[in-house]
């Protein structure tokens, strides 16, 4: 399967960065690989890119670094690799705001499965199912002291912009459309980042969740232990 794209390929070894371009190329990705964190950053701020896709430890700077700053600067997507597989570095890159996170060696086909679903996310943010009576006809609704417009992707809490990223506003859709009921981890690695074996990937849905709060209440998403998650209406 072919996928186009405009992507930024950071990583400084010189084996694995050309064959991993070569790779995404043959796949139809138009690529620019950099080696140096900082030299990716001044190549971010003066082109446009689909996705970000960075290994941890670059010279100049860390892809965990780089990663916050196109994070602060938009949503564009980024998925982060690394040799390291360590919970509390997964954990990190995750809370930079990294969409999600590979670790080396990885196979080619599950990184490109991977990218795939992210590229998805950020051009299609989940719509959810719409309820005759609970939505309005401009795709517009309140939840608490949130306003969700799902049609022009954007969330506002007491009137004010909320900047979430597609993944994260994909998150909460799931969780309002579930209309209270909890929903699984596995359920949400399946609905919104679509991947079907989510057992080494809780970390995602954990740190998102945590994110998503921080930004529209902490009491707006509840956890279930030992269940997953839902939202109080």
């Amino acid at each position: 399967m072919t996928q186009t794209g405009r992507l930024l390929l950071v990583e400084d070894d010189p084996v694995i960065g050309e064959a991993t371009a070569l790779h995404l190329e043959r796949h139809g990705y138009t690529v620019t690989w950099s080696q140096d964190g900082l030299e990716a950053w001044e190549s971010f701020a003066d082109e446009a890119y689909d996705l970000v896709l960075s290994d941890v430890m670059l010279p100049g700077m860390d892809g965990v670094t780089l990663c916050r700053r196109v994070r602060e600067s938009g949503p564009t997507p980024v998925v982060l690799i690394s040799a390291r597989s360590d919970s509390v570095d997964v954990v990190g890159g995750l809370e930079a705001g990294a969409d999600d996170y590979v670790t080396k060696p990885f196979d080619v086909q599950v990184l490109l499965a991977r990218l795939r679903s992210v590229l998805r996310r950020a051009e299609q943010p989940a719509t959810g199912a719409e309820s005759a009576g609970e939505e309005s006809s401009a795709g517009v609704e309140e939840v608490g002291d949130l306003t969700v417009d799902r049609r022009a992707m954007e969330v506002r809490r007491d009137g004010e912009p909320v900047p979430l990223t597609p993944t994260e506003l994909r998150l909460l859709i799931e969780l309002i459309d579930a209309r209270g009921a909890v929903l699984s981890r596995g359920q949400l690695l399946q609905r919104v980042w679509d991947y079907e074996d989510w057992e080494d990937d809780a970390h995602l849905v954990n740190v998102h969740v945590q994110r998503l709060r921080t930004k529209v209440g902490a009491e707006l998403v509840e956890t279930v232990r030992g269940f997953g998650y839902r939202l109080r209406t």
